[in-house]
């Protein structure tokens, strides 16, 4: 009788461990001392003045973050599967799994594909991270990033969208790839004489790309409703072509993009556009990787520059990456970014400066004409 109870215990814990086998702890934690400068000029004088920090930072090669993942078969083909991810600040370890906003969807996948709901990277930011050496993360952002990004155009459908439905092709189809988008704004409508109706939050979007042996391409469309009142309509159209290709000795990277805001009221309709462009490679040697990247951003927004030409931002950057491990890597990167034409670059490389400050008497506002970062840290994932 006791071997036959410790039999059906042993079958139970062993069936327990098999239901929980498909779900999965994963992580990064990723620390590193990083230096930040801006320069700016007075407009009157012409005197210059420059504003610096020293930090211990967080995400400077890869996305710091802490998640689980979990797959079950439901057989036929069909399988359901979770992924809630959430951001931590290792640096000081105010932030961790507070809130799932990285990536938190339920899917369902099969032969058709998949379909998956919940919080989720747009199509359209996907082609400037994937595409990017530096992959979106520290000093080292391209600056298409940074400016579509910014708090200054308000898309904040621009990394991630939530409240939404996504479609993803299967991958058996000769190298092509795509996604579908819909973002629920979930805002309430009220018909009547006070009626409402404003579509602010909704993302629409879609990539469509191809991958085989050594290129990839992929072309993506997103629109996204910012405002939407009686008075203004505010949208967010973005249009990007990215594309790499691995020679062996080293890997080609290069993107075009193009971010209209439109602006809509009973009178007038306008709009600013900020066109940018990427160069990038990355060089293996040995256990290392050699990043580079140029990228540049041109603004029109309906005023011509101090020089009459359209601001730009522009930015430089290169590093390199130590593998010591499949999981572990050290990383340094190093990265400049100059202004024409007082371009409004808000990125990582910009300090306190950008909002405006006094310095022996002299008022210095506006945005900083060049700014220079470093990283150098360590990368652990799990």
């Amino acid at each position: 009788m006791k071997k036959t109870l410790t039999a059906i215990a042993a079958l139970a814990v062993t069936g327990l461990a098999a239901a929980q086998s498909s779900v999965t702890l994963f992580g990064v934690v990723d620390a590193g001392v990083s230096y930040q400068s801006a320069t700016s000029r007075d407009a009157v004088t012409g005197a210059s003045s420059k504003q610096s920090r020293t930090s211990l930072s967080n995400s400077g090669y890869n996305s710091s973050r802490l998640g689980f993942r979990g797959t079950e078969d439901l057989g036929g083909g069909l399988a359901a599967s979770f992924w809630l991810e959430a951001p931590i600040t290792n640096d000081d370890g105010a932030t961790g799994i507070s809130t799932f906003n990285r990536r938190s969807t339920v899917s369902l996948s099969g032969g058709f594909g998949e379909v998956r709901l919940g919080r989720d990277y747009t199509p359209t930011f996907w082609n400037d991270t994937v595409f990017d050496p530096f992959g979106t993360n520290g000093s080292g952002t391209n600056v298409i990033s940074s400016v579509s990004g910014s708090s200054a155009l308000g898309n904040t459908n621009y990394t991630r969208a939530s409240n939404s439905i996504g479609y993803f092709l299967p991958p058996n189809l000769g190298g092509f790839y795509g996604q579908l988008q819909y973002s629920l704004h979930e805002n309430t409508s009220t018909s009547g004489d006070s009626a409402t109706n404003s579509n602010a939050g909704r993302y629409v979007g879609g990539r469509f790309g191809w991958a085989n042996g050594p290129l990839d391409v992929a072309v993506s469309l997103g629109e996204s409703i910012a405002v939407d009142t009686a008075a203004l309509t505010r949208t967010v159209r973005t249009a990007n072509l990215g594309a790499s290709y691995d020679l062996g000795p080293v890997k080609l990277f290069g993107e075009l993009s193009s971010v209209q805001i439109r602006f809509e009221t009973s009178l007038a309709r306008s709009h600013d556009s900020y066109n940018g462009y990427l160069l990038g490679a990355t060089v293996p040697v040995g256990a290392g990787l050699i990043r580079a990247s140029y990228s540049e951003v041109r603004y029109n927004e309906g005023a011509a520059g101090l020089a009459g030409e359209d601001p730009r931002a522009r930015k430089l950057a290169l590093g390199y990456v130590h593998n010591l491990s499949k999981r572990t890597a050290l990383y340094a990167t190093v990265a400049r970014v100059n202004n024409r034409n007082d371009a409004a670059y808000t990125g990582s490389l910009s300090s306190a400066i950008t909002t405006g400050y006094s310095s022996n008497g002299v008022s210095y506002s506006g945005v900083p004409r060049s700014s220079t970062g470093y990283d150098f840290g360590i990368r652990h994932a799990f």
